[in-house]
């Protein structure tokens, strides 16, 4: 617990450590792609470019309104402007080895503003949970639909009922009981003494949240296509068709890459899966620019967002530091002009001048 301002203590000294190994392995991953990056012949096509950001900006929009929705429904109330400033200045710690890095830090942050440690891991635990369930029925679509050809390709004599009835499993489980997962996380809090949470996170809520994350793997999907559209010259034949199989496959190769717990943000294993799964319809050359490029593009969007979420937390600060004085400078201006008029003769202020009288 937080409660007694220890831990909060202890992680306050600890986030900054966190910024700086972020940075460290940022460039890293830059530098170990480096000769690739310099080798490709690069064109940039500026309205697919300008699609995609916007697409991007919209769809880290849809995943903070995901995570608020839970926080809200489990008892957590922040403001929408400190979600989106909370998500950002979280986000890049996700590049440190293992996936818990962005819920402490998200943690900490949301306890600044009141909210419980616990509410805000449940939080995320549900969200990231439902994340990876929402790119089960994309994967079972996949698996189904893909062509025999290009399936023997990628899974060799694995028949394809069976990838496609390991991700849907999951995704079954859940839409039965949804609610299970609140269940066991007031199971555990309760084995640790912690009080459980009350929630309002029916099924039908879970089920909403579900249905959006769906669409915004869709949109995460269509945003990497529109990344390669503006960095390869293709047939007005090719988009339509290329486009569908880059917006189903992102979102497969991108949660092959977060269960990979111990690399950072799932580099490697992610871009790995794309080229396994793209290999039947682009050269290993494009694969590895474009998922690279997206990769890169995106790190970048995190760190410039997580730089002005910063400032924008000093802006706050210091506009609260100036509230807080305000009053007191006004305060002892007043008593300043108080003693001041108190102190003054009577004929300043036009009366005549007292003259004593005599008893006499």
């Amino acid at each position: 617990s937080m409660s007694n301002g220890q831990p909060a203590t202890l992680l306050r000294w600890i986030q900054p450590l966190f910024l700086i190994a972020a940075g460290i392995f940022i460039v890293y991953l830059i530098g170990n792609q480096w000769g690739e990056l310099r080798a490709y012949p690069w064109r940039l096509d500026m309205v697919w470019f300008a699609a995609a950001t916007g697409l991007l900006l919209l769809t880290w929009a849809v995943e903070i309104w995901i995570w608020r929705f839970l926080l809200q429904r489990l008892g957590g109330n922040l403001p929408l402007s400190d979600s989106a400033r909370i998500w950002f200045q979280s986000a890049i710690v996700r590049y440190i080895p293992g996936n818990v890095w962005q819920p402490l830090s998200l943690t900490f942050l949301c306890h600044r503003h009141g909210i419980r440690a616990e509410t805000t891991m449940a939080s995320v635990i549900i969200y990231q949970v439902i994340t990876l369930l929402g790119t089960a029925p994309i994967a079972g679509l996949y698996f189904l639909l893909e062509s025999d050809a290009n399936l023997h390709a990628v899974l060799g004599v694995i028949p394809r009922w069976l990838p496609a009835g390991l991700s849907l499993l999951p995704l079954l489980i859940f839409l039965i009981n949804p609610t299970w997962l609140m269940h066991l996380l007031n199971w555990l809090l309760r084995k640790v003494r912690r009080d459980a949470l009350s929630s309002t996170l029916t099924r039908g809520t879970l089920f909403s949240a579900f249905l959006v994350t769906v669409l915004n793997w869709i949109m995460w999907g269509a945003t990497f296509a529109l990344l390669a559209f503006s960095l390869g010259d293709y047939a007005r034949g090719q988009l339509l068709e290329l486009g569908l199989r880059l917006t189903v496959i992102y979102p497969v190769a991108y949660a092959i890459g977060f269960i990979s717990f111990f690399t950072p943000s799932g580099f490697g294993v992610r871009e790995g899966a794309l080229m396994l799964f793209l290999a039947p319809y682009l050269p290993v050359a494009v694969i590895t620019v474009i998922a690279l490029a997206m990769r890169l593009w995106t790190m970048a969007g995190e760190l410039i967002l997580a730089g002005l979420a910063a400032l924008w937390e000093r802006r706050i600060a210091a506009a609260a530091h100036t509230a807080a004085n305000a009053p007191l400078h006004w305060s002892a201006q007043t008593s300043t002009h108080s003693r001041r008029l108190h102190d003054k003769p009577a004929h300043a202020h036009g009366d005549a001048p007292h003259t004593p009288v005599d008893a006499d």
